[in-house]
């Protein structure tokens, strides 16, 4: 359409509606609006703020910056006069300009969310030439509450974190204030508006309705979010309003971080993340041994599975080994084998390694401080990479995208797989314990991309050494009571307004579970991980080419309808044979089998059950997930239940059982699959199909024969003249 756009017509609504009948006052353009902060230290409450504001280009200025704080403990008890000090200080240039107006919010909780032209627009619609935000409680005093004015609609109560006016009336108003520093200041306010004579003369008012001013405390269940495609706004709708100003005041903290991951447009459902890029560290152009040093804390504080792995992925970090040092917590003694054998393996790698063993005595708390200590005493790291055992890195570059962002402590967000369990809560409960957000599910299944800040984060996250020396200088992060390490140390970090980043910008990996971990009474305990943990069990036992069965044909037909595929990884193989012999119960070999429901076995082997050894179910979830596929690849048409009775390790010896006689298996089809290697472990060996006169005498480690088992494949099993020959056998669908 021709004419003007929105952004002319709410300008020319402020020049021309501004001043509406009852005013004579001239029209208030926006380049004569000035905001005023204070803020000692650039926390990133500050820099969140200036961003808000940058984004509606309005014109700030912040008082005290660098300078002594004095005003009290305000987070806990009274207190805040010195904003009001300062503020009579600055006011001194503006306190003749007539057509100045001035608005004076605080920074660290803070954000705009709407432009000078709505927020002058809507100033207009006052009857007053000061309007001051409202709240629901009285506050400092509730004494006073019964002489305010009454309101019909609306909140009742003066706040003083956000209030705005024509700079001669401010100027005045600030010109009463004869107090200390840590003085209260709301209560400076609120006595002068709740004289009559001051609130008259000043023409004071409160925005009772949430127009321009929002205060978070006790009305966080008024304010949702709205989205519009490429916007996004704070609604209150207990008053229909859309406030320009978002005031996380009192124990709101919180909530205002999280509108402050969506308001004003930091994003939004079209653009995505729009704010992510802003403050990037840019480490293209430099070089390797110019990169920040990092220590990488590694913490093993419970039985974990595939820890080896986890170890050895420590190694994939793509960052130059010169920048890295490493410290390595471990409090269990079932894993000082694996700690040692990384040790000895990897100790000249870096250029130091700490590690601290079981034989310390200390708690998961005292380790984690003593991890970010080593940090923050050292003033040439720069940077603390904290990772938890059960946390799969599956990105190399992770380090290295984490210091591009450039946060004091950012995380890669990581889930379990399949599940919403992840290393983030969106919110807290009143007890300070986990809530779910509005939007956790969307970050977490990758519905949402982008950085956000968050209330508690764990296992994996990366820490400004900066930080630790300006802002952690108390050493018991981890160790505050009543409290778990983690929730300490978010806690700490909430405390000093450090903001808890979570990123799920890349793929970064995953978390494994360790609640069903069973040490105790097993040698390889990661052999019983397929439910808990399905990814990383694979990954550990599966053959590599597995995948390569279906994509390229990747099996071999030695026999008519005899199939040989990979299927185990050699650790598989062998963690499977040491089992066994650990488990040492084999049979002897007799048709007498108790084993059985009917006590006999017609072509008895040396076996072991997969039932003796808790591995029936365990195995059956391996034949539906890897073995089914396979079937009904090379036998088409047939599907199969993948059930099976009788899965057990068969063991083959020259002086013991070398060989099997000819027969039937008791199934639809059999797998048979070769857990050692021939011509190294043993000689001799193999199958022979008699029907066909087809022998297969060369089995591979790892990989499987599948035939059919009743009516058509006769076949015995060849003798095995020197070592042990151990094969794994399953009936299918008998």
């Amino acid at each position: 359409m021709d004419g003007p756009g929105l952004g002319a017509l709410l300008f020319l609504l402020v020049c021309g509606l501004v001043v509406g009948e009852s005013r004579s006052r001239d029209a208030v353009r926006p380049e004569k609006l000035v905001v005023i902060t204070v803020a000692t230290d650039t926390t990133e409450g500050y820099q969140r703020f200036l961003r808000t504001a940058r984004h509606f280009n309005y014109t700030v200025k912040t008082l005290g910056l660098g300078q002594e704080w004095k005003g009290g403990d305000v987070a806990r008890t009274v207190g805040g006069g010195q904003k009001v000090r300062w503020l009579k200080e600055a006011l001194e240039e503006y306190r003749e300009e007539e057509d100045r107006i001035i608005m004076f919010v605080d920074s660290y909780d803070v954000v705009l969310a709407g432009s000078p032209i709505e927020l002058l627009w809507k100033f207009g619609q006052f009857d007053n030439k000061v309007v001051f935000s409202a709240e629901g409680f009285c506050w400092p005093d509730w004494s006073l509450a019964e002489k305010y004015p009454p309101v019909s609609n609306g909140k009742r109560f003066l706040n003083s974190g956000g209030f705005m006016g024509y700079a001669p009336q401010l100027y005045r108003i600030v010109q009463l204030w004869k107090f200390k520093d840590d003085d209260d200041d709301q209560l400076f306010y609120t006595k002068v508006y709740l004289d009559e004579e001051f609130r008259e003369k000043f023409s004071i008012g409160l925005d009772h309705k949430s127009k321009i001013f929002q205060n978070l405390n006790g009305a966080i269940d008024e304010v949702v979010m709205k989205f519009d495609k490429n916007k996004v706004r704070a609604r209150n709708v207990a008053y229909d309003t859309m406030p320009v100003v978002i005031h996380g005041n009192g124990p709101t903290k919180l909530q205002l971080n999280y509108l402050g991951n969506y308001v004003p447009n930091a994003w939004t459902h079209e653009g995505g993340c729009e704010v992510c890029d802003d403050d990037l560290l840019d480490l293209s152009e430099v070089e390797d041994e110019e990169l920040p040093r990092v220590l990488l804390a590694a913490f093993i504080e419970q039985p974990t599975p595939f820890l080896p792995q986890f170890l050895e992925k420590l190694l994939t970090v793509n960052y130059p080994r010169s920048r890295l040092s490493l410290y390595i917590h471990n409090s269990e003694v079932y894993h000082e084998k694996h700690i040692q054998s990384f040790f000895e393996s990897h100790k000249d790698e870096f250029p130091s390694i700490k590690v601290v063993g079981p034989e310390e005595a200390l708690s998961e708390g005292e380790a984690r401080d003593m991890g970010m200590d080593l940090c923050r005493q050292d003033e040439t790291c720069h940077y603390y990479f904290s990772v938890d055992a059960n946390v799969v890195l599956t990105n190399p570059d992770t380090l290295y995208i984490l210091i591009q962002e450039n946060r004091k402590i950012i995380s890669p967000m990581v889930s379990r797989s399949g599940k919403l369990w992840s290393n983030f809560w969106g919110a807290l409960s009143p007890e300070g314990y986990y809530a779910r957000s509005e939007d956790y599910v969307d970050i977490v299944q990758g519905k949402r991309i982008g950085v956000w800040n968050v209330p508690y984060l764990s296992a994996v996250y990366l820490v400004k050494g900066q930080t630790l020396r300006q802002e952690f200088l108390r050493k018991n992060i981890f160790t505050l009571s009543g409290v778990d390490p983690d929730m300490s140390f978010c806690k700490s970090a909430r405390e000093k307004s450090v903001f808890l980043h979570i990123s799920n910008r890349d793929d970064f990996g995953r978390l494994i579970s360790t609640s069903k971990y069973n040490i105790t009474d097993r040698l390889h305990s990661d052999l019983w991980q397929i439910f808990e943990n399905p990814v990383d069990w694979k990954e550990k036992y599966i053959h590599e080419n597995y995948s390569r069965i279906f994509e390229e044909d990747y099996y071999e037909q030695p026999c008519p309808d005899v199939y040989w595929f990979p299927i185990f990884k050699d650790v598989m193989c062998d963690e499977f044979v040491e089992e066994m012999e650990n488990f040492g119960k084999w049979s002897g070999g007799k048709n007498e089998d108790k084993r059985l429901a009917g006590g006999y076995e017609s072509v008895p082997t040396v076996d072991i059950h997969m039932t003796q050894v808790g591995y029936q179910e365990e195995w059956l979830k391996f034949l539906q997930e890897y073995i089914a596929p396979v079937t009904e690849k090379l036998f088409p048409g047939y599907y199969t239940k993948a059930k099976a009775l009788l899965n057990f390790i068969v063991r083959y010896r020259p002086d013991e059982q070398p060989s099997l006689r000819p027969h039937h298996d008791s199934s639809t089809f059999t797998i048979n699959i070769a857990l050692n290697h021939k011509e190294i472990d043993y000689e001799g060996g193999g199958c022979r199909f008699i029907r066909y006169n087809c022998r297969v005498e060369s089995p591979r480690k790892g990989w499987s024969l599948i035939h059919p088992g009743r009516l058509t494949h006769y076949h015995e099993g060849l003798p095995t003249t020197r070592g042990t020959r151990y094969i794994m056998v399953s009936f299918v669908d008998p």
